[in-house]
């Protein structure tokens, strides 16, 4: 059996159903008091559901888990309570470190981009680097602590990988409100108002709408967690983005071309409470997996635009 936590959330519950429809035995774990993950779990009727609070004391004496892949973690950039996020996204993940090196058995996790900081020291997925990192976040450092706890662990499960996901979009992520992709908020806004803002550069190195970001699609998430699940290579963190950095307005052109329609962008100051930590460039070093050997092709940005928007945007479905 597979547990898959975060299961109600974006990447956790496209991870959830692939797995599913592949006929494997999966446990979703996530709090499922939530209305507006709700949609996210109409195509898991029937999995076994467990409650984020019970997840631990539902394993003990279990001898059916074969992996856990942990997507859950409280994934607010904004989230200035490190209280919070320490419990989430260290502790908690600690808890499923230790479990997963008794039983023996894989862990992947989710780590995040957001570890790399201002990328003053590049986007290279090198264990050496872990402790030389300055997030610019809470969030940041909460990933990148436990980053650096799990290579300084002598007693590891089999396989272990922290993903280090960088700008992932896709289908399912409807009820991330403020965190949601460019793209969500892009398609949204053109439907109501016909033309889309973004934020104006504060940064005298970069246009407005010339920041850069690695957007990955979240279908070659799922394909990359397949294959280390499959392949296991070499334990440890891996980056999980496209090894190409495109601007905000070539996302926001390709939705308006998704939409056939003429752009229409204006730009407005970046919030003030994100403003001195924003990231101005990120771009995934994709060596790592490749050399591991994962051979697959990541989705081009218009690609992958154009199907999240046709196929699941416009029609209103899920994935």
């Amino acid at each position: 059996m597979i547990v898959i936590t975060g299961a109600a959330g974006f990447i956790g519950s496209c991870l959830a159903k692939d797995w599913k429809a592949k006929g494997e035995a999966v446990a979703i774990v996530d709090d499922f008091t939530i209305p507006a993950k709700q949609r996210n779990l109409d195509a898991l009727e029937g999995v076994l559901k467990v409650e984020r609070t019970e997840l631990f004391s539902w394993l003990q004496g279990r001898e059916d888990v074969s992996a856990i892949l942990h997507i859950g973690a409280r994934t607010d950039t904004t989230e200035f309570d490190y209280e919070i996020l320490e419990a989430l996204n260290l502790h908690y993940t600690k808890e499923l470190w230790k479990y997963c090196t008794e039983q023996q058995i894989p862990l992947v996790y989710a780590s995040s981009a957001a570890t790399y900081g201002g990328g003053e020291f590049g986007y290279k997925d090198d264990h050496a680097l872990s402790e030389k990192l300055v997030p610019l976040n809470p969030y940041g450092v909460s990933k990148n602590e436990f980053d650096k706890w799990a290579l300084q662990q002598e007693e590891t499960p089999p396989n272990w990988y922290g993903l280090k996901f960088f700008n992932v979009y896709g289908p399912n992520e409807y009820h991330k409100g403020r965190m949601a992709s460019v793209i969500f908020h892009a398609y949204n806004q053109i439907q109501e108002k016909g033309s889309m803002k973004l934020f104006r550069s504060h940064n005298i190195d970069y246009k407005d709408g010339e920041q850069l970001r690695d957007f990955v699609y979240v279908k070659d998430v799922l394909s990359v967690i397949e294959f280390l699940m499959d392949k296991c290579p070499e334990s440890g963190l891996y980056n999980l983005g496209t090894g190409t950095a495109r601007t905000f307005l070539d996302l926001v052109k390709s939705v308006f071309e998704s939409l056939d329609m003429e752009s229409e962008i204006t730009f407005v100051d970046t919030p003030e409470d994100i403003r001195d930590k924003y990231q101005y460039y990120t771009e995934a070093d994709m060596s790592k997996l490749r050399e591991a050997g994962y051979e697959a092709s990541f989705t081009g940005l218009e690609a992958g635009v154009r199907d999240y928007v046709q196929q699941y945007l416009v029609p209103g479905k899920s994935y």
